[in-house]
């Protein structure tokens, strides 16, 4: 039985207050997956570990200053706030992000990091955000066994390994990556569900 979170007013369709659930549905019948995208999927404290229930993690997270960068020009242009009160949110839920946030990317199966190849070195001065063609993604594995990375390099061009459990790609090849990476992921989940069902 699933809950959704409540998004900012106006966006939400829903019309809950922002950081509220709705009640409790159940799953209809013959559901194959259920897919939740939000900040705390994989989520561990020392009273909460919801990283234990998914089949699959997945990471996507820019680095830190093109996430400021993100956070300053979408809170500016299209919230209306002032420089001031995006930096003093920033500094306010920096507990927050290292103590919750960031620990979840060390429990995921697979990270997407976007890093730009242009200069973020101060991000409160960024007037645009970098593209995805001025940027690469690192895309980690924590298990790399049965990863077919001469396949991946071969059909995402420009992609490189940087380390034995790491593929490097363009920054606009992340949407065909995560096709190529986690086709085969779904297909093995279904097949298993099958069987444990008694339907393969």
């Amino acid at each position: 039985m699933p809950q959704v979170p409540a998004q900012r007013r106006g966006s939400c369709p829903y019309k809950q207050e922002p950081g509220t659930f709705t009640p409790w549905e159940d799953i209809p019948a013959g559901t194959d997956l259920l897919f939740y995208e939000g900040l705390h999927g994989a989520v561990k404290t020392e009273t909460v570990n919801v990283a234990q229930y998914p089949d699959l993690l997945i990471g996507v997270v820019p680095s830190i200053n093109l996430e400021w960068i993100q956070k300053l020009i979408r809170d500016k242009t299209q919230r209306g706030y002032s420089q001031e009160a995006v930096v003093d949110t920033i500094l306010r839920r920096m507990p927050d992000y290292v103590n919750y946030i960031v620990p979840q990317f060390g429990l995921t199966h697979v990270n997407f990091q976007r890093v730009p190849v242009v200069d973020t070195s101060n991000p409160f001065i960024a007037r645009d955000i970098p593209s995805a063609d001025e940027s690469m993604v690192v895309i980690r594995f924590a298990n790399p066994k049965g990863i077919d990375f001469q396949y991946l390099l071969n059909m995402i061009n420009g992609s490189w390994m940087s380390r034995a459990n790491t593929i490097v790609v363009p920054g606009g090849k992340m949407e065909l990556s995560m096709q190529l990476i986690f086709t085969p992921f779904i297909w093995r989940m279904m097949e298993r569900r099958k069987r444990a069902l008694g339907q393969g």
